[in-house]
């Protein structure tokens, strides 16, 4: 699964993108015929707390599941996003046994 991170207004630390494929990583163990996962991490109003977004979209076929989650912090908000997602999988696999 070939995963992209985009980062609206602002330049993701190496760290961050290394936290965010790994987190993303178990989503791709969980499905073998995902072909893209696009990450977009975005902060809403700077001045405020709890303004980290997530959002996740995992393409499949017949579906592209997508969630978006809010945080404190970056990391938190991705490993939201993932949990919720790992979530729509179990259902999407279900679905299309």
């Amino acid at each position: 699964m070939n995963t992209v991170i985009n980062s609206v207004k602002f330049k993701a630390d190496p760290k961050l993108e290394k936290y965010v494929v790994d987190k993303v990583a178990k989503l791709e163990k969980m499905v073998d015929n995902a072909t893209k996962c696009e990450v977009t991490l975005k902060v809403d109003k700077p001045e405020s707390d709890n303004n980290k977004i997530a959002e996740i979209s995992v393409s499949l076929p017949r579906q592209t599941l997508f969630n978006s989650k809010q945080a404190d912090t970056f990391e938190q908000a991705v490993l939201d996003c993932v949990d919720t997602m790992k979530v729509q999988i179990e259902k999407y696999k279900a679905n299309f046994k």
